[in-house]
């Protein structure tokens, strides 16, 4: 008589590619200026069931994000600071929470501390683990913004075949990033 006690590791929760998520992924990252940028984005956009939205923008390490609350209240989709480990699911909004660089692994978010000294490029970490992950399913949007971060990630993302974007740099607030992209 067959046993039910069968020992089968193919429903095992910890296989990260039976779980990846498959939807489209599209990173929006912004600095200076970047939340009217962010506000007109998400207000002219209907809720897309089909997609996560990963916003990645320049926080000092030491301030409390309201970028969540501020963003919801342009969009119907469900908006959260990004946690260590999250799931991407569809429809959704994840904002990086401050002192953090993220990366997007097996269909989750990954969080790091940021490094206290040096240079960081949140945009680029986040845009170049993308481009790994999921260049045919992912968007890389650069907005407004001083510097150069986001440059690196748009050229992997491209590289990858992903599609690119930058904010027309006479409409941004601050047209670094847009430009430099």
């Amino acid at each position: 008589e067959p046993s039910n006690t069968s020992d089968d590791r193919s429903t095992d929760a910890s296989d990260a590619s039976d779980h990846a998520f498959a939807g489209v992924i599209v990173a929006l990252g912004a600095s200076a200026g970047g939340l009217d940028a962010l506000d007109r984005f998400f207000a002219s956009l209907p809720p897309i069931h089909d997609t996560a939205f990963v916003v990645v923008q320049h926080l000092a390490p030491e301030h409390k994000t309201m970028m969540d609350s501020l963003l919801a209240r342009h969009t119907e989709m469900t908006v959260l600071v990004a946690s260590d480990g999250v799931q991407l699911e569809s429809g959704h909004v994840y904002v990086i929470p401050p002192g953090t660089t993220m990366t997007v692994l097996h269909g989750r978010l990954r969080l790091v501390p940021r490094p206290t000294t040096g240079v960081t490029m949140p945009i680029d970490a986040f845009f170049e683990s993308l481009a790994l992950e999921a260049p045919q399913r992912a968007i890389g949007i650069v907005l407004s913004g001083t510097g150069s971060d986001g440059t690196r990630g748009v050229t992997a993302l491209d590289e990858a075949g992903a599609w690119v974007m930058a904010q027309d740099p006479r409409s941004a607030s601050f047209d670094g990033m847009p430009r430099n992209a």
